[in-house]
């Protein structure tokens, strides 16, 4: 049988501990002064509280500190939401240049084909110019009667005529580019209007997004509100202060350890703070401190 269990044969009978047994060598009337005015029976070793096997009872939180604690939950909440609100332009914005980028390189394909075609066109009017020079060159040579003319003639069509193979393989170059650079803006609008879809969906869920969290938002703030009512004014103001500067007010003291700054604090602070009759702050950081162990 273990120390200090009742014996179920003999429920008046406890097996004490070893630490203890002394004390069953008191006095007589020391076990006398200690009778129930009620009982037949004396008080007897096994029953005394003995400090090192007692476990303590922790004290309830301060209200104030409850309190604060939920109002700091929810400018958690709150943060948390304008923080979202903030970023959406921007997560929008970097959608917007990303459909802005396709259709910049769409463009410039086309614009790229639209050059080709223009220099084609104007090769192909250079040829034609050519081709009326030696035409007219042709009516001249026939109705010359100088052999020097005729020659001079004939030396002159037959340098247009190499031009005019020149251009026209040039030309034949061209269109060969401006073909592929059809494929390539085909190809290139195919993936851009692919862009615009997908950009649009986004946008159309960041909207989505901010109105969400934009009635969410004012919901936790009127929660918020009716909170702080209950929270006498100057407290609260010290709260507001220490969020606003420290991001959290109210923080857990552990170990003797302060959560909020990480900070050892000295003795009389841990138990000022563990004995929960008053707010106690942080002596480094001046967060309000709860015991958190």
């Amino acid at each position: 049988m273990a120390w200090g269990e009742v014996d179920s044969e003999n429920p008046r009978t406890r097996r004490t501990h070893p630490s203890i047994a002394a004390k069953r060598t008191l006095p007589t009337n020391h076990y006398k002064q200690q009778r129930s005015t009620t009982h037949t029976h004396f008080l007897t070793p096994a029953r005394l509280t003995l400090p090192r096997f007692s476990h303590s009872i922790s004290s309830p939180m301060l209200p104030d500190i409850e309190k604060l604690l939920v109002i700091q939950d929810r400018d958690r909440k709150i943060r948390a939401l304008k923080q979202e609100l903030k970023l959406a332009p921007l997560e929008r914005k970097d959608f917007e240049d990303k459909l802005a980028d396709a259709i910049k390189k769409l463009d410039a394909t086309k614009l790229k084909g639209k050059e080709i075609e223009v220099e084609r066109k104007k090769l192909e009017n250079e040829v034609q110019s050519k081709k009326d020079t030696i035409a007219k060159y042709q009516t001249q040579k026939f109705q010359t009667r100088k052999n020097e003319e005729f020659q001079a003639l004939n030396n002159e069509i037959k340098r247009y005529e190499g031009e005019i193979q020149t251009i026209e393989d040039r030309e034949l170059e061209l269109m060969e580019n401006a073909d592929k650079m059809k494929e390539q803006v085909a190809e290139t609008d195919k993936e851009t209007q692919a862009v615009k879809g997908q950009v649009e969906r986004q946008l159309a869920n960041i909207a989505s997004k901010i109105d969400a969290v934009g009635v969410q938002l004012k919901e936790i703030e009127a929660e918020r509100a009716k909170l702080a009512v209950d929270v006498e004014e100057d407290l609260l103001d010290i709260y507001n202060r220490l969020f606003t500067s420290k991001n959290e007010a109210v923080v857990a003291l552990e170990h003797g350890v302060c959560m909020g700054c990480h900070m050892t604090l000295t003795t009389q602070t841990t138990v000022r703070v563990k004995g929960n009759r008053e707010i106690v702050h942080c002596e480094q950081c001046g967060r309000i401190l709860y015991p958190g162990e």
